[in-house]
């Protein structure tokens, strides 16, 4: 009987193995995603940001995989050691990571901003004393598909995204929102209708408004634009909120409509120092990155000719994020900002 006791114990724990792994949850096993290696490395290199970033949009979305919670069973916690650190821990990981992915998107064409002396964008007094109070800060992005996403390969790669990610590497104890109110195929005349109830009462500290190019491609009239935007401007400087405007964007679609766009820009920039708000001018920054960088238009728009890529977001992203962080810290350190310099220009 004992020599056959080996045989059968060897069998039964063989046995015992396989149903083991058949009762294993799936979130503890090993997952292949089923994508080109191109796709294999944006997804890896920014998969920490569209965690980090998925609360900026407006709107609720699934959450990934990942982040869903699984039963706390002994095999889980192993497989996850970050869970068993402190908080401190976790979040010096989550900004070296976070950090580690910002640049990578950058990794062929770098994002440099427009050559020659820029100006600053103006002073940000709100956001500022919030920061330097450590209150929570709330920043809406508003505007149009643009400011939505329509273009970028996936939610991580919108602009509002990206500058969460940036400004919360760049205040990583700040409690920092960024609540993504773009919707497609609008201008003035729509988004004040929803003004109030998509910025104003989200209690912003900032308003980042991108505004004038459904405008340009539809041939309405820019002073009728510019008036609205101005009207914009004043009720959501009632309110407390600093104000940034975002112009069209360099496009071959926007180009058939030379005329148009550069009365838009021109009355868009005249607003914003009337009302003392920061301009940052998209179409003069895209047009840089053509013909004094030299990158082909293709890399920051995509085929439709009219919304930007990827690379052109987190670029688009970057540089606004430059600008808001340059003027954060003006106010911290006491400069006094004349109203002359509020509007930024790169040329």
């Amino acid at each position: 009987m004992s020599r056959h006791c080996p045989f059968r114990l060897s069998t039964l724990l063989t046995v015992s193995a396989a149903a083991l792994a058949l009762l294993t949850p799936a979130s503890v096993l090993p997952l292949r995603a089923q994508t080109t290696p191109q796709q294999t490395a944006q997804q890896a290199a920014l998969s920490d940001n569209a965690k980090t970033d998925n609360k900026t949009d407006n709107k609720p979305e699934q959450k990934p995989a990942a982040e869903s919670t699984p039963p706390q069973t002994a095999p889980t916690a192993a497989a996850n050691p970050t869970a068993q650190k402190g908080i401190t821990g976790k979040a010096i990981d989550k900004v070296k990571d976070v950090a580690k992915s910002a640049g990578d998107i950058f990794s062929r064409v770098p994002c440099l901003p427009p050559k020659g002396a820029a100006k600053s964008m103006g002073s940000l007094p709100r956001v500022a004393n919030k920061l330097v109070a450590g209150q929570p800060v709330v920043i809406v992005a508003f505007g149009s598909s643009s400011t939505a996403g329509y273009g970028a390969t996936s939610p991580e790669f919108n602009y509002p995204n990206r500058l969460a990610a940036q400004l919360r590497r760049q205040y990583p104890t700040a409690d920092i929102s960024v609540i993504n109110a773009g919707k497609g195929g609008e201008d003035a005349p729509e988004m004040m209708k929803r003004l109030q109830t998509a910025v104003i009462d989200m209690r912003p500290d900032l308003v980042i408004w991108q505004v004038g190019t459904n405008a340009v491609l539809r041939n309405l009239d820019p002073g009728e634009t510019a008036k609205l935007v101005e009207e914009g401007i004043a009720r959501i400087q009632a309110v407390g909120a600093d104000v940034v405007l975002i112009d069209p964007q360099y496009s071959p679609r926007v180009n058939e409509h030379a005329e148009s766009a550069g009365k838009m820009m021109k009355l868009l920039n005249k607003t914003a120092e009337l009302r003392k708000v920061g301009v940052f001018p998209r179409f003069a920054v895209m047009k840089d990155w053509h013909e004094r960088q030299a990158i082909p238009i293709e890399n920051f728009v995509i085929a439709d000719g009219l919304h930007m890529s990827d690379w052109g977001y987190a670029c688009f992203a970057q540089l606004l994020g430059d600008d808001i962080i340059k003027s954060v810290g003006q106010i911290k350190l006491g400069v006094n900002v004349p109203s002359d310099v509020r509007a930024y220009r790169p040329m």
